[in-house]
Formats: C-alpha cells, sequence, structure tokens
C-alpha cells in the first residue's frame, strides 16, 4: 500500500509544472518515506470531483487540491466536451479573481484552449464574475471559465464554467465534462503553447458598465449615500464606476478592505453573512457625518450583494430574503413583466409578491445555474445575497446591478421621507411577516452531514416548535417540478424547513421559515418576537432530530 502511493506521489510530482507544489510535494514524499504516510494519503485519496459548481478545494499539491495540474486536466477535459458538441475552434473567455494562483489558472486554460485548437481570450485583469458571465453572451463565446472560490476562505480557489449560454453548467453537462477531465492521460501529453490566446482591452468592461445603466429607471432619485466595502476582493473599480455612471454620490470606502488581498486578513472568512465580517464598514459607516443611509457589501468576486441599514443608533445586516423581497417590490412597482423566480431555500415571500402581481413564479433547486435558467426571467434572487436583476445582461447572480437597484430604491425612499425598513414594514403588513433563518453546522468530518442526513430520513420530525409537519419531502426523489438533489423538505402549519448539504463548503444547512399574519403596522413588534420565538424553537427541535 505504502510503495504504490509513493509510486502514484512520484508520477504527479514528475508531470506537476508548478515549483511551490512540487516543492510542497517532494518534502510529503520524504515524510512518508520515513514512515509518516498520512498528510499523503489524503492527498492521493482520490480526484477532486468536478460537478455543478464546477471545481473548489484547497490550494495545495496533489489530486484532491486545486493546483495547476488538477486545473490543467479540468481545462483539458472541457476542451474535449467542446469539440464533442461541435465547437472546436470556439470562443472560451476566461476570467479570474484576486485569489493565490488565480491568474496561473487563467492563463493554463488559455493555453490549453489555445492547443486544443479553440480560441482563447482572457480577461485584462481581476475582474468580478459578472462580467465574465456578460462576456460570453456579448463577445458570442462557446464557453466561459472563471477562477474564483467566491467567499470561501483564503486557503481555497475554484473553477466555475458557464457554457455558450452565459450560464453556469447543470446536468447532463457537468458529468459529460467530468468524464473527460477523468479521460486526460499524462499531462506532458496536453499541448499548451506558451502564446496564441487573447488577452482583451477594457472593451468588455465598458460594455458591461454601459449595460448596466439598464437596471435603473430614467429619471429616478440617485440621492442615497452608501458605504461601501470590497471585503478585500475584485468588486471596488467596478462597482465606482458603475455609481459614477449612474450619478449616485461615491460611496465612502472600507479602508482597510477596499483592495484586492488574497489573505483577507481583516475577516476570519470573506463573506458578508459572517460573524464580523461587517464589523469594519458598521464601524466606518458610524464615524461618517451626517450617518449615511446604505451600507453595501460584495463578496470577494462581486458576484452577492448584502445591504445593511441603520437600526436605531446601530447597524443591522439585512438577510437575504429581505433584500429578495425589496428588489421584487421596488421592481413591481416599476411595472417589470417577466418570471420571477427563486431557489426553495429562499423565501416563500416572493410567490406571494408575484402572485398578488400576477406576475409568473417559479421556484428552483438551490443555485444560480438553475434560476438562470427559467424560461422569461426578470428577476431571480437566492437567500445567500444572490440578485439576478438584468437577466438579458448577466444570466448569473450580480453584486454590482444589484448594488446600483438597491441603492437607486433607497434614493427613491429618502425622497419620500422613508426608509428600506419602512418599506419592509409595509410588505410584512400587506403580505405577513416571513421571518427566516439558518441553522449552518461547519464539520471537518464529511460524515457528521451523512449520519445527520439519514437520521432525518430514517426517522423524521412529526412535531417542530410544536407546529405538526403537515408534508415531509425527500428531495433525492424529485417532485413535480423539480429534478432530484439531496435535500429534505417540511412543511408545517405556518412554518417551512430545508435542509442539504452545501455544495461548496462542509456544511450542513437547515433553511427555516416561519409566516406570521399581521393585521396592521401596530402589530408588527408582537409579530416579530413571536416569529423569533419560533425560530429558535424550529431550530432547536430541528438540531435534535438531526443529532446536530
Amino acid at each position: 500500500m505504502q510503495d504504490e502511493l509513493l509510486a502514484r506521489a512520484r508520477a504527479w510530482l514528475a508531470e506537476d509544472p508548478d515549483p511551490e507544489t512540487r516543492e510542497e510535494l517532494a518534502k510529503l514524499v520524504d515524510s512518508a518515506e520515513s514512515g509518516d504516510t498520512a498528510e499523503l494519503a489524503a492527498r492521493f485519496a482520490g480526484t477532486l470531483q468536478f460537478g455543478t459548481a464546477g471545481l473548489r478545494g484547497e490550494l495545495g499539491a496533489g489530486p484532491m487540491r486545486m493546483n495547476r495540474s488538477v486545473v490543467i486536466r479540468a481545462a483539458a477535459g472541457l476542451a474535449a466536451y467542446l469539440e464533442d458538441q461541435g465547437q472546436a475552434g470556439g470562443l472560451v473567455v476566461i476570467g479570474y479573481d484576486a485569489r493565490h494562483k488565480s491568474a496561473d489558472f487563467a492563463r493554463d486554460t488559455a493555453a490549453v484552449m489555445t492547443g486544443a485548437g479553440l480560441r482563447a481570450a482572457l480577461l485584462p485583469r481581476p475582474l468580478p464574475t459578472p462580467v465574465l458571465a456578460f462576456a460570453i453572451r456579448h463577445l458570442g463565446a462557446v464557453a466561459g471559465v472563471e477562477v474564483t472560490a467566491s467567499h470561501n476562505p483564503p486557503r481555497d480557489n475554484g473553477y466555475k464554467v458557464y457554457l455558450g449560454d452565459g450560464s453556469q453548467i447543470v446536468p447532463p453537462a457537468d458529468a459529460e465534462i467530468a468524464a473527460r477531465i477523468d479521460a486526460v492521460g499524462a499531462l506532458d501529453d496536453v499541448p499548451r503553447p506558451e502564446s496564441g490566446w487573447e488577452t482583451l482591452d477594457d472593451g468588455v468592461l465598458d460594455a458591461y458598465l454601459a449595460r448596466t445603466d439598464a437596471v435603473l429607471a430614467e429619471g429616478s432619485p440617485r440621492t442615497a449615500r452608501t458605504v461601501y466595502t470590497a471585503m478585500h476582493g475584485v468588486g471596488k473599480d467596478t462597482l465606482l464606476a458603475a455609481f459614477a455612471r449612474a450619478g449616485f454620490p461615491e460611496p465612502v470606502l472600507v479602508a482597510e478592505q477596499a483592495e484586492p488581498d488574497p489573505d483577507f486578513p481583516t475577516v476570519a472568512f470573506p463573506n458578508p453573512e459572517e460573524p464580523g465580517a461587517m464589523d469594519l464598514a458598521f464601524a466606518t459607516a458610524r464615524a461618517e457625518s451626517p450617518q449615511p443611509d446604505l451600507i453595501i457589501a460584495n463578496d470577494p468576486d462581486a458576484d452577492r450583494c448584502a445591504a445593511a441599514v441603520r437600526d436605531g443608533a446601530q447597524w443591522r445586516m439585512l438577510r437575504g430574503d429581505e433584500v429578495g423581497a425589496l428588489l421584487a417590490t421596488h421592481l413591481v412597482r416599476r411595472g417589470a413583466r417577466g418570471t420571477f423566480a427563486e431557489s426553495i431555500v429562499s423565501s416563500s415571500l416572493l410567490g406571494r409578491i408575484a402572485e398578488k402581481a400576477g406576475l409568473p413564479y417559479e421556484e428552483t433547486l438551490t443555485g444560480f445555474k438553475w434560476i438562470a435558467r427559467v424560461d422569461g426571467l426578470r428577476y431571480g434572487y437566492e437567500e445567500a445575497l444572490g440578485y439576478c436583476v438584468d437577466p438579458d445582461g448577466v444570466r448569473d447572480k450580480d453584486g454590482i446591478t444589484a448594488a446600483l437597484l438597491i441603492t437607486e430604491l433607497a434614493s427613491q425612499l429618502k425622497e419620500e421621507g422613508r426608509t428600506l425598513t419602512d418599506l419592509l414594514d409595509d410588505i410584512a403588513v400587506e403580505h405577513g411577516l416571513h421571518a427566516t433563518d439558518q441553522l449552518a453546522v461547519r464539520v471537518e468530518d464529511l460524515s457528521v452531514i451523512a449520519d445527520a442526513m439519514r437520521r432525518l430520513r430514517e426517522q423524521p420530525p412529526q412535531r417542530l416548535a410544536g407546529l405538526a409537519v403537515t408534508k415531509a419531502e425527500d428531495l433525492t426523489r424529485g417532485t413535480e417540478k423539480l429534478p432530484p438533489t439531496d435535500g429534505l423538505r417540511y412543511t408545517l402549519e405556518g412554518a417551512r424547513v430545508i435542509v442539504r448539504p452545501s455544495g461548496t463548503e462542509p456544511k450542513l444547512k437547515c433553511y427555516l421559515e416561519v409566516v406570521v399574519p399581521v393585521a396592521a403596522h401596530a402589530d408588527l413588534p408582537a409579530a416579530r418576537a413571536k416569529a423569533a420565538e419560533l425560530l429558535a424553537e424550529v431550530e432547536r427541535d430541528l438540531a435534535a432530530a438531526a443529532g446536530i
């Protein structure tokens, strides 16, 4: 067994093109030769799996980590898939963020595509993921690749694949690409010329920025003052340019987080949803006089958008579902037509807003790879801070255009002497208070997640927070409208729970929602107290049922 492990490691080492990972792997081989095989065995326990999220994992040497060898194989598999689909000679656009190794992975992809007879075009520098998604359709590409790990920890990187419609891959394309990756032989047999691809100029970014104008209503107020954090990512320059074009006041930057930094020194996790991630933004806002109207945050690749508002003397993050409802209400009032869509883990409030407005509504599996494919989509969102407000421009979540739209809404309300929280109150009175929360358990051992899912399947809860479970669905079987997925959905009297493993992180995620009727604005405090109590009880009972 040890001899076989060492032979595989030495073979991998011999063709690894990266001096850094070669050095790392050589040290692991030396340790294994001295009897300490645990870490080397972990690196060669399998291969990083390519799926609908593409690739995502920790940087390092070996097939279970993100590195140049893994990326070259992924690119070669994608190139073979495109050729099999009759796309030989087509254009592949490649974007990347500012994480460690992102530029290397992007150049390797361009080289592989060029060597395979495809045309490759690199974006000019690290740019937001929505710019890449836009560029695919704008340039008539047959596919696109974005090198990013989005909001994952600093040690991670990833590889996101789009096809020519500008949407992320879904089955069966993911499995077909994965099969071609598995079929790649020796790395030295993958042609990788040192030149031959194009590096784009700012023309595609300019076209994207021109397109952002389309999300705002002509002549709408543009007065809201914002504080902005790029969360050490690549969003700052693009967002500032978009805000300047729109005529909004220039955002006040959170200076400590304004510039790209792959080490993300001020946050434990570079995700606006994580505890503490917004503390510097709150401090910046409190230091401003007069106080700004809104805080805007992007995640590191700027495809997500978070918003925070004043709550008395403090600031608080709006939940993704709250922003989702605000944007939907704003679009309805602007006369938007077309289908409103969301994933199953997002609040049911969007369905009520769409129904009252007489608009089509669709529910999809988790992820914008599904939301973006809804026929006639006008607006789509997901509770994890993802919003698609211009599907004709970007068929994916876009944190830049979402920031523009929420700032337009804040400006309009400001002109009326009102705030975003005032509008949230109106929505609750009109449609009922839809309160949501999430129980997310991060694990080191993935078997914890599997055990929890098995336990819930074998012994599904009958009641949560004293509310009867009226319907329990195992989504691995699919439904009339949804394809199969690893998840569980419980419908209760006035509540809903969905449990699923994360597709991008070692987490078990439980999405909770309770709905409390509200007769008048005066009843909102009592309704919020009741909702908070119910959510806490649902979380407690669900955790006990799952054994987590």
